[in-house]
């Protein structure tokens, strides 16, 4: 990308005007989406273009599923937003409010530049705040772009689309096209009230039908070549083939863009203490830069031949056994090289991983680990039906890559990015990192009992029903008709529960639904058996939090709080409506939940509000005793 950044002059911005939280840059205005700051619109740049302004965190699990060496967290020091990120121009069309005059940015700055004095030139010579140079007036870039569902964008095809779309017949593109954009008198005229004009040849036409799924396919036919897809990605600076027809779209759509984000709890043994010091160590870090240059086939056998001598280097820097240090750095740096154990993070096989953790089945030498505490308790002290086991977390640490996005068609959450249809890698191959941030935290875990729920699932004929009514309609969504995945009746269960944790934790423990986060552990068609949900903190400072939600854990405060949760579901609002429903919320992919009774903020939800029913907990009103939990309920 070396070559790519000298095409384009890179110029300081505002830091207090044009910054945003690091979080924020890897989930809704990660890499390829637009970002409205006061004076502009902008697009986040490829992180080729900031590789050097971001912090390297580590998680080595997910460092060697994704094959690469770090992520790149934005943001510097103790600061939590960006003061690094690159950003490029889009949309490049850009209208004054008073003479309405509607030109691309090369117009604006050919203006600029003509009007500007030396020293004006000197200090603003790509003039970063766009304004029209005649009235003196702020631009407004143009709310309308085109997107191609194999994710590239581009701007609307203004002068085209004003000569061949004209009032009285279709005429060519004059040969200086000078756009004016006027709008109807009134609010209620819609499409047909917008009109683009050009003022030198009088060419005028509206917007009306610019927005239909097919307008460009047909505009090519009736009018020749100029509306098929450029393969524009303004991220990256370059153009690649398409054979696509792209779509009109409002800019801030929220289909304009979705990020594929890969989540990862740091567990043992990669949350020991010296594991941590290893990360942060500058030996480590030269490692990592002198197997940056080569090629893949080409680390495996380098490491080795140096690893007796950076495993003595690190050990000194850090004071610690050399021994220790050589089996950590053959982990990271050679064993993780061996494409035969690679895990999937969107699979059963990753999340295996993180449950034994959680469970207690992986036994952690270092009690007091650096990112990962983990206390037991005895189940015998909660009077919790169904209970297998509670595990407190007293830290924990999760990091969120960011791996893509797509554009119009959402990609699957448990899908492989390789598998996703039109799906954009954020870096190029040869880029060893992504962005990412990390989150420190505490949370719950509950373990429940695989036999007893197997067991109550088999003998109730209703729970089937219900869950086959939830993979029928998801069978039927658009994202069901890309991706095959069976919903189980113990999902839905496990999912449910959590929901009405949440919200009844959220009053208990003095964080808002929002700051809590779930990540449900159940089992799939593999053979491997888990019914766990985590209940944890999504956000905190770079310290952790101050242990509400742990506290909450404890024998004297969960009982109470897990009963009081579920009796919350047993009735909503919106019953009877609710419960007898055959399928609401997003393309009917709930039956008895609604925001009234179960329904989170979408970011603390895996699975975004669908795939729950209050009846697997508490039944429905004519059959209370197939709720798994309806006769505790009732005691």
């Amino acid at each position: 990308m070396a070559e790519l950044k000298t095409q384009r002059a890179i110029l300081d911005l505002n830091k207090v005007t044009h910054s945003i939280r690091s979080a924020q840059a890897i989930l809704q205005y990660g890499v390829g989406a637009m970002v409205d700051f006061p004076d502009q619109t902008l697009m986040t740049a490829a992180p080729e273009y900031w590789e050097s302004k971001v912090t390297a965190i580590h998680d080595e699990r997910l460092e060697k599923s994704l094959r690469v060496d770090y992520f790149g967290m934005p943001g510097r020091g103790d600061s939590d937003f960006d003061y690094g990120i690159a950003y490029t121009r889009f949309p490049q069309w850009y209208f004054c409010p008073k003479c309405r005059r509607f030109e691309s940015l090369k117009y604006w700055v050919a203006q600029h530049k003509k009007h500007s004095t030396e020293k004006q030139l000197e200090r603003n010579p790509h003039m970063k705040k766009p304004r029209c140079m005649e009235c003196k007036k702020e631009l407004v870039p143009t709310r309308i772009v085109v997107a191609c569902e194999k994710g590239h964008i581009d701007d609307f095809p203004w002068i085209k689309w004003a000569h061949d779309k004209n009032f009285g017949g279709s005429v060519p593109v004059c040969s200086s096209p000078s756009l004016k954009f006027e709008t109807g008198a009134t609010a209620s005229a819609g499409l047909e009230g917008l009109v683009v004009k050009c003022s030198n040849c009088q060419a005028r036409a509206n917007l009306s039908k610019a927005f239909e799924k097919n307008a460009m396919q047909e505009m090519e036919q009736l009018h020749g070549k100029g509306y098929s897809c450029t393969g524009n990605m303004p991220w990256k600076n370059k153009k690649v083939d398409c054979a696509s027809y792209p779509r009109a779209m409002q800019r801030g759509a929220s289909s304009l863009y979705y990020p594929k984000i890969v989540s990862s709890l740091v567990i043992p043994p990669y949350s020991d203490k010296i594991n941590g010091q290893v990360e942060v160590s500058k030996v480590y870090a030269k490692c990592l830069t002198v197997l940056s240059e080569l090629d893949e086939e080409e680390r495996v056998d380098f490491a080795k031949a140096r690893l007796d001598k950076w495993s003595a280097d690190l050990s000194r820097e850090i004071s610690a056994n050399v021994q220790v240090v050589k089996h950590i750095l053959t982990r990271r740096l050679i064993e993780n090289n061996d494409d035969s154990l690679v895990i999937n993070p969107n699979g059963m096989g990753y999340r295996i991983e993180e449950y034994e953790a959680l469970a207690g089945k992986i036994v952690s030498d270092d009690l007091d680990g650096n990112d990962f505490v983990r206390e037991a308790t005895e189940k015998e002290n909660y009077n919790i039906p169904y209970l297998n086991s509670v595990s407190l977390i007293h830290k924990i640490r999760e990091v969120r890559a960011l791996t893509g996005f797509t554009r119009i068609n959402p990609p699957d959450s448990y899908e492989n990015s390789d598998n996703i249809s039109g799906f954009i890698s954020v870096k190029e191959p040869e880029t060893r990192w992504y962005p990412a941030y990390e989150v420190r935290g505490e949370g719950i875990f509950i373990d429940f009992d695989n036999e007893k729920i197997t067991e109550w699932i088999q003998k109730t004929n209703k729970i089937h029903q219900r869950s086959e009514i939830l993979n029928e309609n998801y069978r039927r969504s658009f994202q069901g008709q890309a991706t095959s995945r069976n919903i189980s009746p113990k999902y839905v269960l496990l999912h449910t529960i959590a929901h009405l944790l949440i919200r009844q934790l959220s009053f208990e423990c003095g964080y808002t639904a929002a700051s809590l986060r779930e990540r449900i552990y159940c089992d799939t068609d593999e053979g491997y058996e888990m019914s766990g949900i985590l209940i944890y903190t999504a956000s905190g400072d770079s310290e952790g939090t101050l242990g509400g939600l742990v506290r909450q854990g404890y024998w004297d405060c969960l009982p109470q709080t897990f009963k009081k949760a579920l009796h919350y579901g047993e009735f909503c609002s919106n019953d009877p409506v609710c419960i007898s429903s055959k399928g609401q919320g997003r393309e009917a992919l709930n039956l008895a939940a609604c925001h009234t009774c179960a329904l989170l903020p979408e970011t603390s939800c895996e699975d975004f509000n669908v795939f729950l029913d209050r009846a697997f907990i508490t039944g429905t009103f004519e059959n209370r005793d197939i709720g798994l939990f309806s006769r505790w309920l009732n005691e």
